[in-house]
């Protein structure tokens, strides 16, 4: 029977790798044939040429590998995503979020993100494929090993696309109060909220990059016919920062109300700098405790073997000495 279920688990172990290694084969010859043997004509050639001129240039930078990556997901994305695809419009409504938090606003950001998680997954499966023959061999440990690798692979992307969301968040959370302060000094300066944004946008490009791009896009939104209202209420959902939310909110109203545009700003960075000063604190506060688990494990062991050592080698010494008489 030992045999029985050796030969079973042995069998089930060389499908799956069987699997993973044709998967991830597959993925490379498809890929190669993509990036090198290009079946564009002229014309199509061109047109490319004329539409990454016209939106700056940016496929022309990417190049290399990048410009290989971004061509076989943008080919892949159709086909492929449909079997990791939101089943519902609440899951794709989430997804969409969780993208715009991060800063990936293109339409087809979702498909992309779908099949770079299937992709993962195959790469998980080779991996973990390939690392469990050569650890336990094949046997039933190596297909546990496999699944695991192929599961934390399926998760990566998310986690990774989390960790960026959450870094913008900070970025903006941080930057937010010298952002309003220059808009308080445009504003009351007699610049419009609209000019004002715009000459944020472009003073704090290099300090303050993500703010900087989120104002650009709402003048770009202003600019092509969005109400201001539209263009605020965006501005706080696609980030999913409270404080924006709260900055699109006070600025609606005092753009349906008429009130100071100036006295709101400079209320919102008070608030904000004084939130910030008291986050500052408790961080500081929290530092004592935090300390503790260094101090027990790696400090004071050796703090307890510099001042207990010697006395301890002492007294076995003298214990030697006595015994021997």
């Amino acid at each position: 029977m030992n045999s029985i279920f050796f030969i079973l688990e042995t069998d089930y172990s060389l499908i799956v790798l069987g699997v993973a290694i044709f998967g991830c084969v597959a993925a490379a010859a498809w890929w190669f044939a993509d990036s090198f043997f290009d079946n564009e004509t002229r014309s199509e050639s061109r047109l490319d040429e004329l539409r990454n001129r016209r939106s700056g240039g940016a496929a022309e930078k990417q190049g290399g590998a990048k410009a290989g990556i971004a061509k076989l997901l943008e080919s892949a994305s159709p086909t492929v995503s449909d079997a990791l695809k939101p089943k519902n419009e609440k899951e794709a409504n989430k997804l969409k979020d969780k993208l715009d938090s991060a800063g990936f606003r293109h339409d087809a950001a979702p498909a992309y993100f779908t099949t770079l998680k299937l992709f993962s997954v195959i790469a998980g499966l080779f991996v973990g494929g390939l690392g469990s023959v050569l650890v336990y061999g094949l046997t039933a440990k190596a297909l546990i090993g496999l699944i695991i690798f192929a599961a934390i692979f399926y998760y990566l992307p998310e986690l990774i696309v989390s960790f960026i969301a959450s870094s913008r968040k900070n970025k903006i959370f941080l930057g937010l109060p010298d952002a309003l302060d220059l808009m308080v000094v445009c504003v009351e300066a007699g610049l419009g909220l609209d000019q004002a944004m715009r000459r944020v946008s472009d003073e704090l490009f290099k300090s303050h990059p993500v703010i900087a791009h989120e104002f650009k896009l709402c003048n770009q939104q202003l600019q092509m016919g969005s109400t201001r209202e539209t263009v605020l209420t965006e501005l706080g959902a696609r980030n999913g920062v409270a404080d924006l939310k709260t900055l699109s909110s006070v600025m609606i109203q005092v753009d349906r109300f008429g009130t100071s545009v100036g006295k709101a700003l400079r209320t919102q960075s008070d608030a904000m700098r004084v939130r910030r000063r008291q986050i500052a604190e408790e961080k500081a506060a929290k530092t004592a405790v935090k300390l503790i688990f260094p101090l027990v494990l790696f400090i004071f062991p050796g703090i307890f073997v510099v001042l207990v050592g010697p006395a301890a080698i002492r007294m076995v010494e003298e214990l030697g000495k006595m015994r021997g008489e």
